[in-house]
């Protein structure tokens, strides 16, 4: 029998078999007003097959169709052949080759949600809300394909391969009249998930590049050894931004870290068991330091979720700006032919009921990041750094200098803050937190300020 009467009678037995299973008024139903819906499909399907210009492979005109169907959903919505179903299985694994960006789709085209830190895409300066607007899997201008068309799986697939490739993508960035080009050499994207930098003592810097399967473990690990190292801690930076996302029970581990009751985040569909909550524990609850979390337009997904979860539990002051407002979830359902479908099912919502889809998150306090011609206006400046004892002719020496015992971390790490605007606020946002918490404020200045 060929593909396509296959198709048609697979089409047919599951007409029959509706109008027939059980007697019920809804499957009759179903089986009337459908069934000429379905034989709709297969007639273009044999009319194609008949007379079209040229002979088109029957499984290539039911993927087109399939894809078609799903296109008028939403982005994340997709049919996986084989090979992209098989790519699905290597998002959390660690480590493949490519280019190290998270993508969504908007407008048709493809958009970068955030570019992971370390990776050849950030090296190139490719940044969160850029626009691809072509792939160029070879660096050609001949190889060159439109994204309008694509769907996410068929971006990922054109952009990874060997490790040490070039490849070429087409870019609108905002400000631009035209796109611009970036050959990039692809590489192993194998990033740790979490960073750490001490400020200064008792204030740490912690970033979450991805929410992979050791995440929450590592952060744990993490904030116990800056704790083993200088005490009790004052405060405590956790930096999302350009957080792509990931793996939700991670999210939910690390915002547990925070909280000790309470709902973290809930899912609602369609579908029988859609309904999911996750809550708090108090076990393992980190104590009650004053946290800043940094939220960007790259912070997406699980970020999202940690973010939002802290805000609405008043844990932590979220600063920066709007996130990028995924809150979905999408389930993968396995085909018996190696293919398989990506479907969204549910959405997310905060423990205050507020969703994250296209909402975003919005922070307590907005700082913009510093732009292109402010960073080169504090290059250009290079301000001396001001006189004082230290630098007079035979000044005495402390026996015991406080900055001897500062552990300030990397000298890139501090360059970089003081080129970071939203860091800097974040940092300046704790110190007064603790400065204020010292005070001895009278009791009638306090209830005057209540």
């Amino acid at each position: 029998m060929s593909t396509f009467r296959t198709v048609v009678a697979a089409v047919a037995s599951v007409a029959v078999a509706l109008a027939l299973f059980g007697g019920g008024g809804q499957l009759r139903s179903f089986a009337g007003s459908r069934y000429e819906e379905l034989a709709l499909i297969t007639n273009v399907l044999h009319l194609v097959q008949q007379q079209y210009v040229r002979e088109v492979e029957q499984e290539e005109l039911v993927q087109g169709a399939l894809k078609g169907m799903l296109d008028v959903l939403d982005p994340h919505t997709t049919y996986l052949t084989r090979d992209l179903f098989r790519e699905t299985q290597v998002e959390t694994k660690g480590e493949f080759f490519g280019l190290g960006i998270e993508i969504t789709k908007r407008d048709g085209y493809v958009i970068v949600v955030a570019p992971i830190d370390g990776t050849p895409a950030a090296r190139k300066g490719i940044r969160a809300k850029d626009q691809i607007v072509a792939v160029c899997p070879d660096a050609t201008e001949a190889s060159c394909e439109s994204t309008r068309e694509m769907n996410l799986y068929e971006a990922v697939k054109l952009m990874r391969g060997p490790r040490g490739t070039k490849i070429m993508i087409q870019v609108i960035r905002e400000g631009w009249s035209s796109p611009k080009p970036f050959v990039i050499v692809r590489d192993a994207i194998h990033v740790p998930s979490v960073r750490m930098h001490i400020i200064e003592p008792g204030l740490p810097y912690v970033r979450l590049t991805q929410f992979q399967e050791k995440t929450a473990r590592e952060f744990e690990e993490k904030l116990l050894e800056a704790s083993e190292e200088m005490g009790e801690l004052k405060g405590l930076v956790l930096d999302l931004r350009d957080n792509p996302g990931g793996l939700l029970d991670q999210a939910v581990k690390v915002a547990d870290l925070f909280l000790d009751e309470g709902r973290i985040v809930f899912t609602e569909g369609r579908g029988e068991g859609s309904r999911l909550e996750w809550h708090a524990h108090a076990e393992g609850t980190q104590p009650s330091y004053p946290v800043v979390v940094l939220v960007n337009g790259g912070s997406a997904s699980a970020s999202e979720i940690v973010a939002g979860s802290l805000q609405d539990h008043r844990r932590a002051l979220v600063v920066g700006t709007e996130t990028f407002g995924k809150g979905s979830v999408q389930t993968i359902i396995p085909f018996d032919d190696g293919s398989g479908l990506r479907l969204t099912t549910a959405l997310y919502y905060l423990p205050s009921g507020r969703s994250i889809q296209e909402v975003r998150i919005e922070p307590d306090i907005v700082v913009e990041p510093f732009t292109e011609p402010q960073l080169a206006a504090m290059a250009e400046e290079a301000v001396p750094p001001s006189l004082g004892e230290e630098h007079l002719p035979g000044h005495l020496i402390s026996e015991k200098s406080d900055a001897e015992d500062q552990d300030d971390g990397s000298e890139e790490f501090q360059e970089r803050m003081l080129r970071d605007h939203q860091l800097t606020r974040a940092v300046d946002l704790l110190k007064s937190w603790n400065v204020f918490s010292q005070l001895q404020v009278p009791e009638v200045t306090k209830q005057a300020l209540q």
